[in-house]
């Protein structure tokens, strides 16, 4: 007879299997927790050069010091967990609080310890013939819940090696300086905003901010888009004979199945599939082709009416800053995903669902800030979409406290997920920022035809009959409005005044300097001053506001 195995043991050699996170996230892991080598090094067991070698990658960790490293890792990993790019999560970037407006919940509570069940011990990550993980379509990983894009060999959800990490805890920050003249409804102080950092191209030789997780083969796949985004580029341009505007011309002619067909690319190894012509209730039909449907996106049109009035000040002046590629970010945006379904009252709505809603939304008594339902006289009931629900709710919070939450009536829904378009954003902005490293006017306005026209003609549109989603093409246009008015409240809270939100893309303030608030610059996420067209500028005195 064998000897009995025990739990502890069982344990004990599923640690010792468990893979270890990377060189350079061993490295970041030690240096933000502020300890040096030598400390890790005597915890360990290990000599100071062992350290050493392991972050550098030389030599992978081995017992007997490997499972005490591992367990101080995962203790670190909880502890300092990887920065969040604010191109992946835009509208976090800008708000970083909890997506519902809830209260935050204290640290120890987040993630209470939970026993994994024998089941899911004896999980292993899927791979490739070349030992490297396989990415698909993110999921809630089966043993933490936390959203992950790797899967286990019988296709569920799963960190790969095991390494689960809690959520990145929401961190305070120091107060900003007082407002020069506050207006006597003007939102109490609140914490200033991180600066945002400048995303830079992820075909460009750069230092990582975060641990390189995607595989060898997802590499492969997206260098092959790549290719083909650059040889349609270089096929127009050498067509044309040399003459830029007709190459132009051909590129934009041809961008909306050039899109589709990189769409259906990226969702080559998706995990679920998804309807392109779901059967949808009326509010989302256009009664004819010149009539829209019931759904208000919440355009901004915003111009401050204490500026506007003070017409003969010429002292004060105003910046006028412009938005990079504002629907491009908004391609991260929470899409439904099955079939909509109705319900009554908010039973619809949910951090994981989707759709649209008919709500009552409260009175915004702000004058000096954008209402977040855009340029809208007409009081009672509307429907809205997601986007700008949550951002209501985000907005009628603990933290924002600008005005209280909708009434919600009824909703049409499904269950959703924030990165479906994913993957098509990251190789768009990848060319995009190509692009502007090259000085490729070609490619840079071939990919701005791809993304708008994308998202301008998945409803019902003549130019697409490949896709009817104006479901999702209602939430991309007001996740792209939500992103602009969250400027707005940023830019208030770091001291800044509101003179004008207009569209997606047109930011004016005065009462400081706004690169203290934003990230100048012309990648996603950025911000830069507005190029003027001979008679106007991107500064500007008080009195000349829409002039």
């Amino acid at each position: 007879m064998t000897d009995p195995v025990s739990v502890e043991s069982l344990l004990e050699e599923a640690r010792l299997a468990k893979a270890m996170p990377p060189p350079e996230e061993r490295l970041r892991l030690r240096e933000a927790a502020g300890l040096t080598r030598a400390q890790v090094a005597t915890a360990v067991g290990v000599a100071r050069g062992t350290v050493l070698a392991w972050e550098s990658g030389k030599s992978d960790p081995t017992p007997p010091g490997r499972l005490p490293y591992l367990r101080l890792l995962e203790g670190l990993a909880e502890l300092h967990p990887a920065p969040v790019d604010p191109a992946d999560n835009p509208i976090g970037a800008l708000f970083n609080d909890r997506p519902y407006g809830t209260a935050p919940v204290p640290a120890a509570a987040e993630t209470p310890a939970v026993a994994v069940p024998a089941a899911l011990t004896g999980l292993v990550t899927l791979r490739g013939p070349d030992g490297l993980a396989i990415e698909g379509d993110p999921g809630p990983c089966v043993r933490c819940g936390v959203e992950t894009t790797f899967q286990s060999t019988d296709g569920r959800p799963l960190h790969s090696g095991g390494l689960c990490q809690r959520p990145a805890p929401v961190r305070p920050q120091a107060a900003p300086p007082a407002p020069p003249t506050p207006t006597p409804a003007s939102v109490p102080a609140a914490a200033a905003p991180a600066p945002v950092p400048p995303v830079a191209s992820p075909v460009a030789a750069r230092v990582p901010t975060r641990p390189q997780r995607r595989s060898k083969s997802a590499a492969r796949a997206e260098a092959d888009l790549m290719g083909l985004i650059r040889g349609a580029v270089e096929q127009e341009a050498e067509r044309a004979g040399g003459d830029e505007d007709a190459a132009l011309k051909a590129l934009i002619a041809r961008a909306i199945p050039d899109a589709m067909h990189l769409f259906d690319q990226t969702r080559a190894t998706a995990r679920y599939e998804y309807t392109a012509y779901p059967a949808l209730p009326d509010i989302l039909h256009k009664p004819s082709k010149r009539e829209p449907d019931q759904i208000w996106e919440a355009r901004p049109n915003y111009t401050n009416p204490a500026y506007s009035m003070r017409a003969a000040e010429r002292d004060v002046k105003v910046t006028a800053l412009d938005v990079n590629a504002a629907y491009l970010s908004a391609l991260k945006v929470w899409l439904p995903i099955g079939k909509l379904e109705h319900t009554s009252g908010s039973d619809g709505v949910g951090p994981k669902r989707s759709g649209v809603h008919l709500v009552t939304p409260a009175e915004w008594t702000h004058p000096h800030l954008p209402s977040p339902l855009g340029d809208r006289d007409e009081p009672g009931a509307l429907w809205i979409t997601d986007a700008t629900l949550r951002l209501l709710l985000r907005l009628s919070g603990p933290k924002w406290g600008l005005t209280q939450a909708p009434t919600v009536h009824e909703s049409w829904t499904s269950g959703a997920t924030e990165n479906f378009l994913d993957a098509l954003r990251k190789l768009l902005v990848a060319a995009r920022s190509e692009a502007i490293k090259a000085g490729d006017r070609l490619l840079l306005e071939y990919v701005k035809a791809m993304y708008s026209k994308f998202v301008s003609t998945m409803g019902e549109s003549q130019h697409n009959r490949e896709m009817v989603r104006p479901d999702w093409m209602h939430n991309i246009h007001s996740q792209a409005y939500a992103l602009h008015c969250g400027r707005a409240y940023k830019a208030h809270q770091a001291g800044l005044e509101v003179v004008a939100l207009k569209n997606t893309d047109e930011l004016h303030v005065t009462g400081g300097d706004w690169r203290q608030v934003f990230t100048e610059g012309r990648g996603v996420s950025e911000l830069k001053i507005k190029q003027g067209d001979g008679k106007t500028s991107g500064e500007y005195l008080v009195g000349k506001v829409g002039g």
